[in-house]
């Protein structure tokens, strides 16, 4: 279900009413067929798998570098990537793994990479907050709170410059909205009417900063109206939820009539890092929001009790995504560091 309808979202009556007439699980799922579905259940569990098993390897200390995981969130990422064409384009966050393998990133070499090894995606010099696949519209993930929001907006330039019908996800979190890079892009955007989806996900803490303590305003989706474009919050811990929300704002984009902010409201199920003492929120908080909006736990039992698979198939799909993060590991395991004189290659500035 829709949390906030903002009335400056242009939805034709067809599909407000298609809306209002979801009432039934079947119904639901049937409109996106069984294939669509298991794929985004399967991108779901592989996400879960990666990031609990970094979280296993870099408390071995066999990681190195910061890690921000991505468990709790995979709703988010994984309903918005499904809307996308495989020349779309996303940016992604400092909390990105979920947002690369729901656009279809090869978990091996996010693994090597994390591993800091010359076959991950930046020969191992990027580590976890920089991975990108630019042949997969991955444009990057970024490091600095806010900092994909001004590369998004100019990659949505340049499609609209060239013409190529392509449309940009952006994600970052709720304290980016907070910064100028935020409010300057999405200006930007409106003015340019450029085809753009600004995304974020609200997991309710800026590092350790309540969202509620840091902003007055009870939806960030709100101030989507200073800027005249369309402002939506939605449930992020409902994958079809966000699938419809982001399906309508990349019609919207395709269709030439700009940019749409989306608000999905989720949680992290780890802390703002990997060691994080999590003391601005309690253990009782962290175990309700597992127990009651698991984005997997609930998306199952929708497939389950709509009647698109059974719990045995599921258990299959799995088994398999785990099976590949394993596999994953022994690729970045058995795969050979950088060489000392491959220091100074593919950076940006040379040295005599």
């Amino acid at each position: 279900m829709w949390i906030g309808l903002k009335e400056t979202l242009e939805v034709p009556a067809e599909i407000k009413a298609q809306i209002i007439k979801r009432n039934s699980v079947e119904g639901d799922l049937q409109r996106l067929g069984r294939k669509t579905l298991l794929d985004m259940y399967r991108k779901m569990v592989l996400i879960r798998h990666f990031e609990v098993k970094t979280h296993d390897l870099f408390a071995r200390a066999e990681i190195p570098g910061f890690i921000h995981l991505y468990a709790g969130e995979e709703a988010v990422a994984v309903g918005a990537c499904a809307s996308l064409q495989k020349n779309d384009y996303i940016t992604s966050t400092h909390r990105g793994h979920g947002h690369c393998i729901a656009k279809g990133a090869d978990v091996k070499l996010m693994m090597a990479e994390l591993f800091g090894k010359r076959t991950g995606y930046c020969k191992g010099k990027g580590g976890s907050m920089h991975i990108a696949d630019f042949d997969l519209g991955i444009l990057g993930a970024c490091g600095i709170v806010g900092g994909g929001i001004p590369v998004a907006t100019g990659a949505a330039l340049s499609i609209k410059y060239r013409g190529a019908g392509e449309v940009v996800v952006c994600f970052f979190g709720d304290g980016a909205t907070n910064l100028g890079s935020f409010h300057e892009s999405v200006n930007l955007a409106s003015i340019w009417n450029l085809p753009i989806v600004y995304l974020c996900e609200n997991n309710q803490y800026a590092q350790t900063t309540p969202f509620s303590y840091a902003m007055r305003a009870k939806d960030i989706a709100d101030r989507a109206t200073a800027y005249g474009i369309p402002g939506v919050a939605v449930d992020g811990m409902d994958v079809i939820t966000v699938y419809d929300a982001v399906s309508q704002a990349i019609c919207r984009a395709r269709e030439g009539r700009g940019p749409t902010l989306l608000e999905c409201k989720t949680y992290r199920f780890y802390g703002h890092y990997e060691g994080d003492p999590q003391q601005y929120r309690t253990q009782q908080e962290i175990e309700k929001w597992k127990a009651e909006k698991d984005p997997i736990a609930l998306f199952k039992s929708k497939l389950i009790h709509g009647g698109i698979s059974k719990e045995e198939e599921l258990t299959r799909i799995d088994n398999e995504a785990n099976k590949e993060i394993e596999d994953a590991v022994a690729f970045a395991e058995g795969s050979p560091w950088p060489n000392v004189e491959e220091t100074l290659e593919d950076v940006y500035v040379s040295y005599p």
